[in-house]
């Protein structure tokens, strides 16, 4: 890759993100750190208004923008193969919005470059999932950006049914299978609950964002598990 090219995807990717460490960056881009720390030096000084320091991580600040991108035929197939994903299997509204999405793309695209959407040869196998499940994937979703607690019915691998009080933090796609990543009030721990074994939910009001009991706290959680070879109940993630 050449450095200019290398100087852009650092900028995009520090754009995406929250907080991005040199460590990320040089195993996506396949250099050395210190090659990372000398073009977010030369980013700096060309006036990228990068935020961070080394060992802690890198950020643009909120607000900065670089002109329209043309997409390569490769980043076509990307965004089309993953909204043709979104589109059958994340419910309802995240299939709407995925398909809106997907049409300004081609908007956005020069009329000869359109084509390589239509000709785009990877699709999403064209199965969605059950009315209800999809219905509750929405409901989670809304739950996580509220921070609203939900009261789950929950049926294990046994179909033992129990009832669980949980903060949910995130949902996590695994081939067909979608999974609830959440701090359990009942287990006082983080758990991961299939959606496919939820038979129901309701709201219980809001719940406090609490260091330890962050998404990335079960993040580290679940490295920790992983490293030590502990046994779960479920994969990915923490037993129920």
């Amino acid at each position: 890759m050449r450095r200019a090219d290398r100087l852009f995807q650092i900028t995009q990717y520090l754009r995406g993100r929250r907080l991005t460490t040199a460590k990320q960056l040089s195993e996506w881009l396949a250099v050395s750190e210190r090659t990372i720390y000398r073009d977010i030096r030369d980013l700096s000084l060309s006036g990228v208004p990068v935020d961070g320091e080394a060992g802690v991580g890198y950020r643009i600040k909120p607000g900065y923008d670089l002109p329209p991108l043309m997409f390569n035929p490769d980043e076509v197939d990307a965004l089309v193969i993953g909204m043709r994903m979104v589109q059958a299997w994340g419910g309802p509204q995240l299939s709407a919005s995925a398909a809106s999405a997907l049409a300004k793309v081609v908007m956005a695209l020069p009329k000869d470059k359109r084509e390589f959407v239509e000709a785009t040869p990877l699709f999403a196998p064209n199965i969605q999932m059950e009315a209800q499940q999809g219905e509750r994937l929405e409901t989670l979703r809304q739950a996580i950006n509220s921070r609203h607690k939900l009261m789950l019915h929950y049926s294990d691998a046994q179909q033992r049914v129990s009832q669980r009080l949980v903060w949910p933090l995130a949902l996590s796609f695994w081939g067909g299978l979608w999974m609830l990543a959440a701090w359990c009030e009942e287990r006082e721990d983080f758990r991961s609950f299939r959606l496919d074994r939820v038979q129901q939910m309701s709201g219980s009001g809001y719940y406090p964002d609490r260091n330890g009991r962050r998404l990335s706290d079960f993040v580290r959680a679940i490295r920790s598990e992983q490293r030590h070879n502990r046994p779960g109940g479920l994969a990915p993630g923490l037993g129920q």
